[in-house]
């Protein structure tokens, strides 16, 4: 794998209440990845982008919902989400003390 792929692999961070509780307690971090990554691919760009070492990935793939625009109906994306559970004494900040 090159570092090219490697680099487009992860997409954005997925914060929400639910993720953030994960990252506390469980020491899982959420992500968005590419339609055709594998769970191999996530991990090497973790760890190569964090610098952190992994424990496991686990992927979903998310479909996307039918919403409605006035008459007619439409469809958001279909996505990929990762859960990157993270080795004990690792950890990952996405900027928020880079401030001080």
């Amino acid at each position: 794998m090159n570092n090219q792929r490697l680099a487009k692999i992860i997409l954005s961070p997925r914060v929400s209440e639910k993720s953030a509780l994960r990252a506390d307690t469980e020491n899982q971090h959420v992500f968005s990845v590419c339609k055709d990554a594998t769970k191999l691919e996530v991990k090497k760009a973790v760890e190569k982008m964090f610098e952190v070492k992994v424990k496991g990935v686990t992927i979903l793939n998310i479909k996307g919902k039918l919403k409605r625009v006035g008459r007619s109906y439409g469809k958001r994306k279909d996505w990929k989400k990762a859960y990157v559970s993270l080795q004990d004494g690792f950890d990952i900040s996405y900027g928020e003390g880079e401030n001080k």
